[in-house]
């Protein structure tokens, strides 16, 4: 205890220089957590997708619709135990600058298969009685100040035109990788006003019995429509959201790229900067060795105060990321609706910070091992 006090007390004696070094490592492990964030927030759509969910599109492109007849042949296919809809309608909110996901479903089969959604029994009876209703995500009521009962206006791009829909519920996530920016309204609302047809449906979402099913129901549904002039592409959920992950792959890795460049350039100044600390400490070490202090002691003490001051750095720069992200609801232009700086970031931060100050104190405690208390001498002139 008497050598962490010590430690502790030998942290401040340059104010300047040690708040310096803290602040370049809590800036470090905040661009850390940033881009680390990005790079989790590309995979937060896989660990959201359900091991029991299959998704039909058209085989084309994900743009073509593929027809509402196709449901009775899908829900027959053995193993298949419900089947669902939805379309994506992305429409602007506000100036016509703010995005957010939104999607036409059917309310009496979307959440039974999504249950990561939770939504109060009374939310989800009001909402499938008012054809005009919509549901929102907490993050989204939180964002807009929204409440049940309140109106949203949309202005169509897919579909043109005006669009208004009345809250009538309100969901949280079952944990912290299910997206809660995103507004479900009544795909039959939608079916009415399209333009280019009724009858049309974006995708199918189908949960099956067994996830080892998943393999044959997909070849199953497929054949049912094979050379049709609507063929479909059956996939499981977690494969359909790979894929738009695969189109970002040249992003992430230049993400990485950069985030470990500009990172690690910070840490190597901080690196240089505790080790120049330690090594003008040495008529200091000096003194502690002829006052008998043993050379475990020293060392200790050299590697326990650059660990601490860049530990200090880190949880910062990590809590400072995590708070302002959350507060913000930062979603980079609704890219990234589920941009939350997970504990597994900041664990990683953390080990980084750690090993960066083990490997600031490496040299200084080897100088300072190796130290004789006849050289000690030398030091104190």
């Amino acid at each position: 205890m008497k050598l962490l006090r010590f430690v502790w007390v030998n942290i401040f004696r340059s104010k300047r220089r040690t708040v310096l070094t803290i602040v370049s490592v809590m800036v470090a492990l905040f661009l850390f957590s940033t881009l680390r964030t990005v790079i989790t927030s590309f995979q937060a759509g896989v660990d959201f997708a359900g091991a029991q969910r299959l998704i039909v599109r058209n085989a084309t492109s994900l743009i073509f619709p593929i027809p509402l007849a196709y449901r009775e042949r899908i829900a027959s296919v053995p193993g298949v135990t419900k089947v669902s809809l939805a379309n994506w309608f992305g429409g602007t909110y506000g100036d016509g600058r703010q995005f957010f996901a939104q999607f036409g479903v059917e309310p009496e089969t979307y959440f039974a298969l999504y249950p990561e959604f939770i939504l109060p029994a009374g939310e989800l009876e009001t909402f499938e009685r008012e054809r005009t209703a919509c549901v929102v995500g907490e993050g989204l009521a939180k964002e807009f100040g929204w409440k049940i009962g309140d109106t949203v206006p949309l202005k169509g791009t897919i579909y043109p035109g005006d669009w208004e829909f009345v809250i009538r519920g309100i969901y949280r996530g079952g944990d912290d990788t299910v997206d809660t920016r995103q507004l479900f309204f009544h795909w039959d609302y939608l079916d009415e006003r399209n333009f280019q047809g009724r009858g049309n449906v974006g995708v199918y979402i189908v949960e099956v019995s067994d996830p080892n099913l998943a393999p044959k129901v997909s070849q199953e549904i497929d054949q049912l429509f094979a050379n049709s002039t609507q063929e479909t592409r059956t996939e499981t959920e977690e494969a359909f959201q790979l894929g738009f992950v695969s189109m970002m792959g040249n992003i992430q890795f230049a993400v990485n790229l950069i985030g470990f460049a500009v990172v690690m350039a910070i840490i190597l100044v901080a690196m240089n900067t505790m080790m120049m600390a330690a090594r003008e400490r040495l008529p200091e070490i000096a003194i502690l060795k002829i006052l008998g202090f043993s050379d475990g002691d020293v060392v200790s003490m050299v590697v326990v105060e650059a660990m601490l001051i860049a530990l200090i750095g880190g949880v910062l720069g990590c809590l400072i990321a995590r708070v302002l992200f959350e507060q913000t609801h930062f979603t980079m232009g609704g890219m990234f609706p589920s941009f939350i700086v997970r504990g597994t970031t900041i664990a990683q931060g953390l080990a980084i910070s750690l090993l960066l100050g083990g490997l600031s104190a490496l040299w200084p405690a080897l100088q300072a091992n190796r130290l004789r208390e006849a050289e000690a001498l030398r030091h104190l002139s």
